[in-house]
């Protein structure tokens, strides 16, 4: 029997019989059934040869133990007194209750199931065969793996510090892993709106307007099931309640508040980030006032985002987020938010949004492009002169750096408990730079450019959309960020959970 060992141990009173005369193991046999005979000492003698060898023999059993050697072939019979050699011998496997002594043979399962069955003896047992020389066998060291043919022979390299032992196997890789990702540093960004069914948004794939009564509730609750607990909302709303000044970012009963209310309701301890910026409210397109010169106003533009930052708390934000990037709106909402009894709700403003073009899907999900200019410069009916003339910008410029500090530094000092970076991984510098500089949590955003472009790639076959995923995420991490504003944060987190990925979803 393959893979088994037996140790096969010789039945002693049958081999006895054949060496006694034909009227001895008539004798024999009636002694067996406990009928009387006369005393034969030739009989008595080899009797007594035989209860001798038995009980010799009987000191062993049958062991079996997954192993790769041979069994048994066959036992020395000249050793054992009143047994003569035989070419018929025969071989029985026995097992007793009472063991006087035992062989223990141990060696590896070919069959490498992994599991090995107890011989069923103490410990006491165990050490005394070892300490008696009968030591378990276990499998051998494996041999060196060859080296192809034609490879050099070199001496070793001295080496004190040789880095790759640390991750010379997965295992070890992952022990010494500095950056972990989980779903935990997640916040999903959700596009809402009026109507009961989910639109799709053509440059995004895999993301929709959802209905805010239905599409929403389910959205959270998948994303909740795999531990994503932070959304962001983003609203489309419709065209009719635009206005120049977007007095419906602070309708207590607009599209946001009311969300916020559903939500809170479904999933008290869902936490909820909310955008504050005018641009979805404003028929300009753009995140403050334009004045007539195409300027956009700063001060006016606060007053307006405090009253909407206060009316998104009051429906039960749990952190408010100033997008807008202007100057001074950091400590304005939070004065605001104090005044209203609104101490507890944090604020993670951004501070470093540049100017990018990595913006452009999100623009089309919430139908919020600039009807003129553009959010680097504004500059009415003479954009193209007024560009280089004036360069009024309110989002920075992507190739600044030491910029980021400065609205940073305002940022903390005014108040806000967690500093953003947009886009992510085009500005990992500028999330190292934070992260090094202040003590606050950072969050990155992974806008929507970069979203689509993985996404298109993964749909081309140029690349393993799920891998590249997995590794923005995680470089966006290891920059520095605490928390990812992710469109992937539904995926990301059942790849992690272990769950099959659907991409077409």
């Amino acid at each position: 029997m393959k893979g088994l060992l037996f140790v096969v141990v010789l039945l002693g009173p049958e081999m006895a019989l054949k060496n006694l005369s034909k009227p001895n193991k008539e004798k024999w046999r009636l002694r067996k059934r406990g009928q009387k005979t006369r005393p034969n000492p030739t009989t008595n003698s080899i009797v007594r040869k035989r209860e001798r060898v038995e009980s010799e023999l009987m000191a062993s059993s049958v062991f079996h133990a997954p192993c790769g050697a041979p069994s048994i072939k066959q036992l020395e019979c000249q050793k054992y007194v009143g047994l003569r050699p035989s070419v018929t011998l025969r071989f029985n496997c026995v097992k007793t209750k009472t063991v006087m002594a035992r062989r223990l043979v141990v060696t590896a399962s070919k069959s490498h199931d992994g599991t090995t069955k107890k011989l069923g003896i103490s410990d006491a047992e165990c050490e005394a065969a070892v300490v008696a020389g009968n030591i378990p066998e276990a499998p051998p060291v494996p041999p060196k793996p060859a080296a192809p043919a034609g490879t050099p022979v070199v001496p070793s390299l001295p080496l004190s510090r040789r880095p790759r032992r640390n991750r010379k196997s997965p295992a070890m890789r992952a022990s010494f892993q500095e950056t972990n990702l989980s779903p935990e540093n997640f916040v999903y960004p959700l596009f809402i709106h009026e109507g009961e069914e989910d639109t799709p948004i053509g440059a995004m794939p895999g993301c929709y307007r959802l209905g805010w009564r239905h599409g929403l509730v389910q959205e959270v609750a998948k994303a909740r099931d795999v531990g994503v607990n932070s959304v962001v909302l983003f609203p489309k709303v419709p065209d009719a309640l635009k206005s120049p000044t977007g007095d419906e970012a602070y309708n207590d009963n607009g599209l946001v508040p009311r969300t916020i209310r559903l939500l809170k309701d479904r999933y008290p301890d869902l936490v909820i980030y909310t955008d504050v910026a005018l641009d979805p409210y404003s028929s300009d397109g753009h995140d403050g006032i334009v004045r007539e010169d195409g300027v956009i106003m700063n001060d006016e533009t606060v007053h307006q985002l405090c009253k909407q930052a206060v009316s998104q708390a009051r429906a039960g934000a749990d952190v408010v987020s100033p997008s807008d990037m202007m100057d001074g709106r950091v400590g304005a909402i939070r004065a605001a938010l104090d005044a209203e009894g609104f101490q507890h709700v944090s604020i993670m403003s951004y501070t470093a949004k540049y100017a990018s073009s990595f913006y452009g899907p999100f623009r089309e999900a919430l139908d919020s492009n600039p009807r003129f200019g553009d959010k680097k410069t504004i500059s009415g009916a003479y954009f193209c002169i007024l560009f280089w003339l004036h360069n009024q910008s309110y989002q920075m410029n992507p190739a600044n750096y030491r910029e980021a500090l400065v609205e940073a530094q305002a940022d903390e000092s005014e108040g806000a408990d967690i500093l953003l970076v947009k886009p992510g991984l085009p500005y990992l510098d500028v999330i190292r730079l934070l992260r090094d500089k202040y003590p606050l949590p950072i969050a990155a955003y992974q806008v929507s450019g970069e979203y689509s472009m993985i996404k298109a790639g993964g749909a081309l076959k140029m690349i393993d959309e799920q891998r590249v995923m997995m590794e923005s995420l995680m470089c966006l991490r290891r920059a520095g960020a605490d928390i990812i504003l992710t469109y992937f944060a539904l995926q990301a987190a059942r790849c992690l959970c272990g769950e099959k990925s659907v991409l077409a979803e």
